[in-house]
């Protein structure tokens, strides 16, 4: 899988604020995300069935790389990517030989049309609506003709800076089907699967989607 340099970028305070807590707070999301006992999510279970065999793979937004291992063992060539430099460092510290580096979801350092698949799940919840149409449309132009991404995104209409509850001082979009849907198609995207689940891998309400 080729990487290439990450280019340069300009964060809204808003990411910059939600990037700063999560390097404070690495060791409390660990807590939870880090814990050696793996449980598959359903969501990806579904994804991988319609991948080909042996596929290269991007875990977006990856944390502790726990999923990246899942699909590396499975036999796909999977690389994890995170902003977060404390949780790439104990994903690396988990992982050994699988390859997770620390990037910006925003500005992947991948080659155009080098994967069949990514898999974000809550990858994209920290960026501002009005940014994701033109994330997506580079996510689309990083798969190969017939990838799929499949991922979560928080369901709602109030997106704001969480004042309470785990990690407060996080910038949380949330979306409804319908203006979700919206972005996707507007980035090239087919839609496959477009669904509001509540408390499965995460508490609350989200957007299971398979494009």
């Amino acid at each position: 899988m080729a990487v290439r340099p990450p280019a340069h970028h300009t964060t809204s305070q808003a990411v910059a604020q939600t990037l700063e807590i999560y390097d404070r707070d690495a060791r409390l999301f660990l807590t939870r995300w880090g814990k050696p006992r793996y449980k598959r999510p359903a969501l990806l279970v579904e994804w991988l069935t319609l991948l080909p065999a042996r596929a290269v793979l991007l875990d977006l937004g990856c944390g502790a790389g726990q999923d990246t291992r899942y699909l590396a063992t499975l036999g796909n060539r999977a690389l994890g990517l995170d902003r977060t430099l404390p949780l790439v460092r104990f994903g690396r510290s988990r992982v050994p030989g699988v390859p997770l580096i620390r990037a910006d979801t925003r500005y992947i350092p991948v080659h155009t049309g080098s994967l069949d698949g990514i898999w974000a799940a809550a990858a994209l919840m920290h960026l501002p609506k009005a940014t994701v149409t033109d994330v997506l449309r580079r996510l689309r132009g990083l798969v190969r003709p017939g990838g799929l991404l499949a991922g979560t995104v928080t369901y709602g209409t109030r997106s704001r800076i969480l004042r309470r509850g785990w990690i407060p001082g996080r910038y949380v979009a949330r979306w409804r089907r319908s203006v979700l849907a919206g972005a996707l198609r507007r980035a090239g995207w087919k839609i496959l699967k477009l669904r509001v689940v509540s408390n499965q891998e995460r508490k609350g309400r989200w957007i299971n989607l398979i494009v």
